[in-house]
């Protein structure tokens, strides 16, 4: 429950009077420390979003729960994510409404998970694939933290994309499918043998060259609409008194987003007509496409690697303290979620009884007895 006081296990975030952001997990006993003084979680259990708590040195915090793209940029990450900016992108361009059966491919840390899984709420359903074992891990985890348990309409796979989606979604049974993937030009035959007619296939790119093989891959293809393709780039203002004016540091360039539609069996997409400039008058249209076809698998090339496209993979060092650290997330949040539920039970006059709740271990009371489970269809050799 993201309302009412604050409890053991919620995430807070904390803002300085500079604007600056702070996370933290509320725990018993557990303390804010800073250079500039100290206070107690205790001060803040049980006050309404909105307080402003001081630390030992007078300076004073705004506590609030984070938002959803604060929640995003603060928790642990494995993976990059995509940002706040793009994910809201994806939701809007890509038409993820409730009820919508969807597919992600590269789940990585969960940022976009979460995005589409508010969108589609507990009515539709998102199959979540991801090729390394760990990435997943940590995805569960963070959004399980963020949401305080389980989302009833998420599913998680672990193996190759077109391996996963093959068996556990029938052909044309998919409304949307999302890939934040190094190569996605790779998967067109499964999402179009998955899509519906009408579907929206959109993809998540990094670099001009994914863009322009993952175009030119659709277009040969045969069975999408003309693919269509933007960024953004989300530029902040400073307001103070008379000086508004841009802020100086924006958010540019995180990726390109395509999208294209998925069309009817045996139906061929039209000649898309374009005014031909005059160098290129005289220049057969057929052949130009094949030029720019030709052109993109000739940068790219067949053999490359993450590196390739300037990413950094994590480490299995960081790895570990990721998971480790989205653990300790997600614990607190079921057990700040337990904690709503009893309060709401006494509210309305029902008892909770002596149960820990639902998924609780009896034993130590950390949290659910068992880890979700991973659908593992094939072990993991690469990156995303």
């Amino acid at each position: 429950m993201r309302r009412g006081p604050f409890r053991w296990g919620d995430r807070v975030q904390l803002t300085d009077p500079r604007g600056r952001p702070s996370t933290i997990t509320l725990t018993p006993g557990g303390s804010f420390q800073t250079h500039k003084g100290y206070f107690r979680h205790e001060e803040l259990e049980g006050k309404p979003e909105g307080s402003v708590v001081e630390t030992t040195k007078g300076v004073a915090y705004l506590a609030l729960r984070p938002l959803l793209a604060d929640y995003v940029l603060s928790m642990p990450r494995g993976a990059a994510v995509v940002y706040p900016k793009d994910a809201g992108q994806i939701v809007t361009m890509a038409d993820i409404y409730p009820g919508a059966r969807v597919v992600e491919a590269g789940v990585g840390s969960g940022g976009l998970t979460m995005s589409l899984l508010r969108a589609i709420g507990d009515g539709g359903s998102l199959l979540s694939i991801e090729r390394r074992a760990d990435f997943a891990e940590i995805a569960i985890a963070n959004v399980e933290g963020f949401f305080g348990g389980e989302h009833p309409a998420w599913e998680v796979a672990v193996g190759d994309f077109a391996d996963v989606l093959g068996e556990l979604r029938e052909p044309g049974s998919v409304d949307r499918i999302v890939l934040d993937m190094l190569a996605p030009w790779e998967n067109l035959h499964a999402a179009a043998t998955a899509l519906a007619p009408g579907g929206v296939f959109l993809a998540y790119v990094a670099t001009a060259t994914q863009l322009s093989r993952t175009a030119e891959d659709l277009r040969a293809d045969g069975r999408f609409t003309e693919p269509v393709a933007w960024e953004s780039m989300v530029r902040g203002w400073h307001l103070e008194g008379l000086a508004v004016r841009p802020e100086h540091r924006m958010v540019g360039h995180t990726g390109f987003l395509l999208t294209a539609r998925r069309l009817g069996p045996g139906v061929e997409p039209p000649e898309r007509r374009r005014r031909p400039q005059a160098s290129a008058a005289a220049t057969d249209p057929e052949e130009v496409a094949k030029l720019a076809a030709d052109a993109a698998r000739v940068q790219i090339g067949d053999e490359y690697g993450p590196e390739d496209f300037g990413e950094r993979g994590a480490t299995a060092k960081k790895t570990r303290r990721v998971a480790r650290d989205a653990g300790v997330i997600r614990r607190a949040a079921e057990r700040s979620a337990l904690a709503a539920a009893s309060d709401a039970g006494s509210a309305t006059g029902v008892g909770s009884g002596t149960d820990d709740g639902p998924g609780m271990d009896d034993d130590d009371g950390q949290g659910p007895a068992q880890a979700p489970t991973l659908d593992v269809t094939a072990p993991p050799e690469e990156g995303r």
